[in-house]
């Protein structure tokens, strides 16, 4: 397989933590983004996630993942409690709509800006374009870039961005229906770990074409919430310096208490740029491990698709295939 795109610095170092260009955005974030999922989980009080998020802040991770549909609404809610007094002004603060439709979008972004207790969200991606006629639905007219462009313009977000963790083609896809209609992304985000180099690789075949276009890269999954880790193949450190060695500006990962809080830290306090011999033999470990998708169970089977369960979220398609009939 080619030799996987390295990160060409490891970033500039405050503390603990790295800080990298956000694509040509020119926002300075850093390189670890803390997962908006986990704060939210059962296990922890809201007090307590609120606590974890603004010691994550004081830290130094400035950016703030998240999602309109993850917990019912809980995690945006309590991310809006957590950066009250100041937090607010410290992070980039990126969350996360479903809807494929202009109105269904536009009620979303709404929806979170009221959660999340502020005026404006640094970056909204689209979230789970994970089948092939998302890209369609989304730039249809009347559909959610509509939304977004609109909110972008009134100043209610600043960036647009997309994710998906289904397949990188499409991915590719997706930034082909942008370029035909003449739009550029601001950001991207996929999986990136030690397994995807060696199955329907995000890293080889879209992060090239992010770098080429200067769309920032946001990793995620590193380890795959912690299926890859039963591989036995790799510890969590070797799985988030391989996702921080890549192009990425960020990399998201879960965090639902103070010790992942810390090895997350630990991480970013530790990291080198690695060459290609070190990272040949970390994916020579992971090689066997990898075949056929097993640990990356998001890219085989529906676990990890809300919206497919919940297709409410998406909302109908447009144009209404009844528009497209003819009369009888």
């Amino acid at each position: 397989m080619n030799q996987l795109p390295l990160t060409s610095s490891a970033g500039t170092r405050n503390g603990d933590m790295l800080y990298r260009t956000l694509g040509r955005t020119g926002e300075r974030v850093s390189v670890i983004g803390m997962g908006g999922f986990h704060i939210a989980q059962h296990g922890l009080s809201e007090d307590e996630s609120i606590r974890l998020i603004r010691s994550a802040i004081d830290r130094g991770i400035t950016f703030m993942d998240n999602s309109w549909d993850y917990n019912e609404g809980q995690s945006e809610i309590i991310m809006g409690k957590a950066l009250k007094n100041g937090y607010r002004e410290k992070v980039f603060l990126m969350t996360k709509i479903d809807g494929r439709t202009n109105e269904l979008a536009q009620e979303q972004i709404e929806t979170s800006l009221k959660r999340l207790q502020t005026d404006h969200i640094d970056l909204v991606q689209h979230h789970e374009v994970i089948r092939f006629d998302d890209p369609d639905r989304i730039f249809a007219k009347g559909g959610a870039m509509e939304a977004t462009i609109a909110s972008r313009d009134a100043g209610k977000i600043r960036y647009i961005g997309f994710t998906g963790h289904k397949d990188p083609h499409i991915h590719l896809y997706m930034l082909k229906v942008a370029n035909d209609r003449g739009f550029h992304f601001d950001t991207a985000q996929m999986p990136l770990n030690v397994m995807d180099a060696h199955f329907r690789s995000f890293a080889h075949l879209v992060v090239p074409e992010l770098v080429k276009q200067e769309i920032g890269v946001l990793g995620m999954k590193s380890m795959g919430d912690g299926v890859i880790l039963k591989s036995k193949t790799v510890s969590p450190i070797e799985c988030l310096h391989y996702a921080m060695n890549l192009p990425t500006s960020v990399v998201i990962t879960g965090i639902d208490k103070p010790e992942i809080l810390d090895q997350a830290i630990e991480a970013a306090k530790t990291f080198d740029p690695l060459n290609q011999e070190e990272i040949a033999q970390l994916l020579a470990k992971t090689k066997d491990a990898a075949l056929a998708g097993r640990y990356e169970l998001f890219k085989t089977s529906s676990h990890f698709d809300s919206t497919a369960k919940h297709p409410d979220w998406l909302g109908g398609d447009v144009p209404d295939v009844k528009e497209l009939a003819p009369p009888v």
